[in-house]
């Protein structure tokens, strides 16, 4: 009876080996789950401001409903730092893994998604906006579903196209996101947000300022989902060198945000999303093999 020839030993560099892909790295990870308990504390402040506009002294727990939204705002912030640090980390003690990946897409889903969404339809439909727009009710959770589906796309699309068996050996050499980054998404909203409250002091609601938020929800959705290139920073590093004036311009934009942080967070955001947008523009669209790197060939599957 003939013997079995003995199995190949398994690649310690393949990527969908179950060793290396179920690794889970302590630093990166637990980033991961410091983004994932920012969105948590995000959504609660959330539900908690719509409690507070309902309650009798309009307060909940200590804290009125424009509190609230102002802490869930600062979360979501705090969630978008914790994601850039667990990137960080992974590439540079080269300790990427699958794991890793699919874990910090679903903390994305819920930091960057689930969060922002429910921090705009809960402004939309207080009973503030409810009075003044009730056709605000009727579009409301329908925006706010369709940023939270263009998310979750933009999200399942980017571990796709960054998959290492759909495109084995091939690295674009491109730095750039295809499409607007969901945490850059999720922070516009935020700014915007924490903008209206700022302005929305004066008479304590928000009233017609609310009225950009679907529009501008509507429009990072359709980002999320295009093929506009932005900058990732990921070139940035420890080693980056840089001028003398580039360099005293960026602490003069730290200074700006530390003392006018409701709307120098807006006009960066703005910034950040419309300078994809024009350069878009000016270069012309690309096919879709430029946008998202080159096709791996038809066997390689």
């Amino acid at each position: 009876m003939m013997k079995r020839p003995p199995a190949a030993p398994p690649n310690p560099d393949d990527p969908y080996s179950v060793t290396k892909a179920s690794r889970i790295y302590f630093l990166p990870n637990l980033m991961t789950a410091g983004n994932l308990f920012c969105g948590f504390m995000a959504i609660l402040q959330c539900i908690q401001a719509r409690l507070a506009e309902t309650s009798v002294t309009g307060q909940y727990g200590g804290s009125t409903s424009a509190e609230h939204y102002r802490y869930a705002v600062w979360f979501i912030f705090g969630a978008a730092a914790f994601d850039t640090l667990d990137g960080r980390l992974a590439r540079m003690g080269g300790r990427e893994s699958l794991f890793g990946a699919e874990f910090d897409s679903l903390a994305d889903v819920i930091s960057f998604g689930m969060a922002p969404a429910l921090l705009m339809l809960y402004l939309i439909i207080s009973p503030t906006q409810a009075q003044d727009y009730e056709w605000f009710r009727n579009i409301g959770w329908f925006v706010g579903f369709i940023y939270l589906l263009c998310a979750a796309m933009r999200l399942a699309r980017f571990n796709v196209i960054t998959n290492p068996y759909v495109r084995p050996g091939v690295k674009d050499s491109n730095k750039d996101f295809v499409g607007l980054p969901v945490p850059a998404a999720a922070s516009t909203v935020a700014a915007t947000v924490l903008f209206l409250l700022k302005l929305g002091e004066a008479d304590r609601g928000l009233k017609s300022w609310a009225l950009a938020l679907p529009p501008l929800m509507l429009l990072v959705s359709f980002l999320m989902m295009s093929t506009v290139r932005y900058p990732s920073g990921k070139n940035v590093s420890m080693l980056t060198q840089t001028r003398l004036r580039p360099f005293v311009g960026f602490l003069v934009v730290i200074g700006l945000v530390v003392l006018y942080k409701e709307y120098a967070a807006l006009g960066i955001c703005l910034s950040y999303v419309f300078f994809g947008l024009l350069r878009y523009v000016r270069r012309g669209r690309p096919g879709i093999e430029h946008a998202e790197g080159p096709r791996p060939p038809a066997n390689s599957v």
